[in-house]
Formats: C-alpha cells, sequence, structure tokens
C-alpha cells in the first residue's frame, strides 16, 4: 500500500513536471533556450515546445515590427542653427538568438544607438537641406542604424524624422526669406512680360511702317471702340502724316519746327 502511494506520487510529479515544461509559443514568438547555460543551435516554436527546467531556460523574442520613438534631441547644423529634431524608427528581430545573446538589451541599445546617430548624422547638413531633404536624410539615417544593428540580429526597415522644432527668430527670418523670394520671381514675370510685351509692340510697329492704310484701319477701331461707350468725347484723328509734312514745309520756309521757340 505504501509502495504503490509512493509510485503513485512519484507518477503525479512526473506528469505535473511534465505539464509544467510544455510552453505555447505564439506565431510571431521565437524561444531561445539555454540548456545548462549552453545556448541551442536553433530557436523553438511557434507551437507547442518543451522547456525541462531546471536543465533549461527559455526566453521569448517577438519577431513582429516594433515602434520606437526617439525623443528630441538638440541638433547643431553645419550652419550653426540650434534646433529640436525628434523621429521614429520601424524595426523588428531577425535571428533572435543574436537579439540574446549579443547584446543584453537590444530594445534600449537600438534606441541609444538612434539617438546619436540622430544628432551626428543631421549635424553635418545646412537647415536648408534638413528641411528640403527630408527623404535623403532618412533614408541614410536608416542605412546607418541598419548596419550598426546587424551584429544584433535586429533589422531597422524605416527611419522617418518626424518634426523639426525651429527657434522663432529663425522662423520668422525663414518667412522674411521666403517673402523676400516670392517678390523675385514677380519681378521676373513683370520684367518677363514688359519684354515680350516691348517684342510685340516692335512687330507691330514693322506691320504698319510695311503697311501704311493699317494705321487708318486702328484709327478707326479706335473710334468705333470710343463710340460703343455712349459719351459726348468727340475726337478728331490726326495722321502723323500731316505732321511731319506741316514740320517740313516750315523748315522750307526757314521757320522753326512745330513745337520750338525762339529765345
Amino acid at each position: 500500500m505504501d509502495t504503490n502511494g509512493a509510485v503513485l506520487v512519484v507518477i503525479a510529479v512526473v506528469i505535473l513536471y511534465l505539464l509544467s515544461s510544455i510552453k505555447i509559443l505564439r506565431e510571431y514568438e521565437r524561444g531561445v533556450i539555454f540548456r545548462l547555460g549552453r545556448l541551442l543551435s536553433e530557436p523553438k516554436g511557434p507551437g507547442l515546445v518543451f522547456v525541462f527546467a531546471p536543465l533549461d531556460r527559455i526566453v521569448r523574442v517577438s519577431l513582429r515590427i516594433d515602434t520606437l520613438e526617439v525623443p528630441p534631441q538638440d541638433i547643431v547644423t553645419r550652419d550653426n542653427v540650434t534646433l529640436k529634431v525628434n523621429a521614429v524608427v520601424y524595426f523588428r528581430v531577425i535571428d533572435p538568438r543574436l537579439a540574446i545573446v549579443e547584446v543584453s538589451n537590444f530594445l534600449y541599445a537600438t534606441s541609444q544607438l538612434a539617438q546619436t546617430t540622430l544628432r551626428s548624422v543631421l549635424g553635418e547638413y545646412d537647415l536648408d537641406d534638413l528641411l528640403g531633404q527630408r527623404e535623403k536624410l532618412n533614408i541614410r539615417l536608416q542605412s546607418i542604424l541598419d548596419q550598426h544593428t546587424a551584429p544584433w540580429g535586429v533589422k531597422v526597415s524605416v527611419v522617418e524624422v518626424k518634426q523639426v522644432d525651429l527657434p522663432e527668430q529663425m522662423i520668422r527670418a525663414i518667412a522674411r526669406q521666403a517673402e523676400a523670394e516670392r517678390e523675385r520671381r514677380a519681378k521676373i514675370i513683370h520684367a518677363e512680360g514688359e519684354y515680350t510685351a516691348a517684342e510685340k509692340l516692335g512687330m507691330a510697329a514693322e506691320v504698319l511702317q510695311r503697311q501704311p492704310a493699317a494705321i487708318q484701319l486702328r484709327y478707326l477701331q479706335t473710334l468705333v471702340e470710343i463710340g460703343a461707350e455712349k459719351n459726348t468725347t468727340i475726337v478728331f484723328p490726326l495722321p502723323i502724316d500731316i505732321i511731319a509734312s506741316l514740320e517740313g514745309a516750315l523748315n522750307r520756309f526757314g521757320m522753326p519746327g512745330a513745337g520750338a521757340a525762339k529765345p
């Protein structure tokens, strides 16, 4: 009776031990197993795995994409402008063994590396480049972070600079610069319009010079336009040729030209 009871106790202990050794890993999880302190060659999971404690110790690692928000960093650009920049980093673990063995806390290590890389890389650019070449900066940051985190089994997929906080005086300076740029463009467009109008007027003058009768047609068209406005203005068109003829006649008789006066 005592022997049977002891056997039942042993069987119950073994069953409880086996039940406690059963671990269930989700689809996105992997289990890194240390057996007697040594790392097994392959991580376990997903599904049902056995962990025989105290011989084995399991460390669960998620393979999902994780988001890391980089807190605002004080940046001094190459043209000596001080500003605050924050970013967001998307990464995932691709090798659970390296993520556990090569670094004590891969999440903290990636966060610190992202902060230092953000400060060092953005400090190499001018303010205009930082504001206008955001996509180029994101690609370079992602490349540098991915290169340094690869030995940890971590893959950095995307780095995005979220916000750039400028000093108040710098915001006003940028606004004045933008206003001056718009005024410059407006003056250029106005000058181009004047140049085009002058070219067209020169072409029209050449046509009128070749066809003197066209001037009379323009006179008649102008009278029609004035008469359509229902006003009391009376216009007598005086051809310019008449004035030129009168001036020539006066010069032949030794009289000063029209508009000239003797002192």
